[in-house]
């Protein structure tokens, strides 16, 4: 189900805009769909009013919780999809959540553990949604970060409407919904003409185009030089700065020629550097560089002039960090 569709159904039972509003907004806070009513023209058609119980099932069976683990800054949740395909979300602290667009991911990362297994379908945009209200059931959610499974970009109808829906209705600040992406040059056309201008987080990974294709084997081949100066025209447009995305492979990316190229490529830009050290993924094949070497990194950039940040993922401890993500069995969720 889209959101589009959904506003369809909603008119042929009779709803004016009005109508419509109040229902999208409270499905989106988690609330009775027809809670608000407090004028007579606030009352919802017949038709409409008695097809609500059907319809408020029919939503929540767009993601319904079948596994949760919680670790010591999050907590994981294995999302059954109305097909059965799963999908996993993360409550993050201080009101975060990082939520899904596709079950799978075609760009194949050689760090992650979502592309593994390829892409097997795109979410809807309701089923984006839908997550957002199952965990608002669970605990307030302020910010909503596209960084779960999947690569938004390649399901950009469906997240730009989510998008949209959530910064109208869905009571996010727009800089708090953060789209994450490898780099499409159709993100970069297509963000600025929105309504709902999300935050941009690029995963950058390296400098060295060479490099970058070698990690990231399906990414659109977009230089690096090329990628960064598409981010910053949007965040000079959005008026949030572009967090980049690092994850820290020790002896590939933790280096002082990526140091240099970061420092060359980001003078100047309104922007933020995340370094990320590696979450485990089992046969991956890399290390996680020690900490003393991910701090000189983030030294060395800050002393030249770049806003960096030392991330640790949430979630680590119950393999919901960074990279961590995958479509569980329920039986395997438990395990990690």
């Amino acid at each position: 189900m889209t959101i589009a569709r959904l506003r369809q159904r909603l008119r042929a039972l009779g709803a004016k805009p009005g109508h419509e509003t109040r229902i999208l907004r409270n499905w989106t806070r988690a609330l009775p769909l027809d809670a608000g009513r407090s004028r007579a023209e606030d009352c919802l058609p017949l038709a409409l009013r008695a097809a609500l119980p059907a319809l408020a099932e029919e939503l929540r069976g767009l993601a319904r919780l079948r596994d949760e683990r919680a670790g010591e800054d999050g907590i994981r949740l294995l999302l059954a999809l109305a097909d059965e395909h799963t999908v996993e979300s993360v409550l993050l602290p201080r009101g975060g959540l990082c939520i899904s667009t596709q079950v799978g991911c075609a760009v194949g990362c050689t760090f992650c553990m979502t592309g593994r297994a390829g892409l097997l379908r795109q979410l809807d945009s309701a089923e984006i949604i839908a997550q957002v209200a199952l965990a608002r059931c669970k605990q307030p959610v302020k910010k909503v970060v596209f960084m779960g499974m999947g690569e938004p970009a390649h399901n950009l109808d469906n997240t730009l409407e989510a998008i949209d829906l959530l910064g109208a209705l869905g009571d996010i600040g727009h800089k708090n919904l953060v789209f994450s992406t490898v780099g499409d040059r159709r993100v970069f056309t297509r963000l600025p003409q929105g309504a709902v201008k999300p935050a941009l987080a690029l995963s950058l990974h390296s400098t060295d185009a060479a490099l970058r294709a070698q990690l990231l084997p399906r990414a659109p081949r977009i230089a690096p030089d090329e990628l960064v100066a598409l981010a910053d025209d949007y965040a000079r447009a959005s008026g949030y700065p572009v967090q980049y995305q690092w994850t820290l492979l020790e002896g590939i990316n933790d280096t002082d020629a990526e140091i240099d190229g970061i420092a060359r490529l980001l003078a100047g830009k309104y922007a933020v550097m995340n370094l990320i050290p590696w979450n485990a993924v089992d046969g991956a094949g890399y290390r996680r560089p020690s900490r003393e070497r991910a701090e000189a990194m983030s030294l060395a950039l800050y002393k030249r002039g770049i806003l960096t940040k030392l991330r640790r993922s949430a979630g680590q401890d119950i393999d919901a960090g960074c990279g961590q993500l995958r479509a569980r069995s329920p039986s395997a969720a438990g395990a990690g």
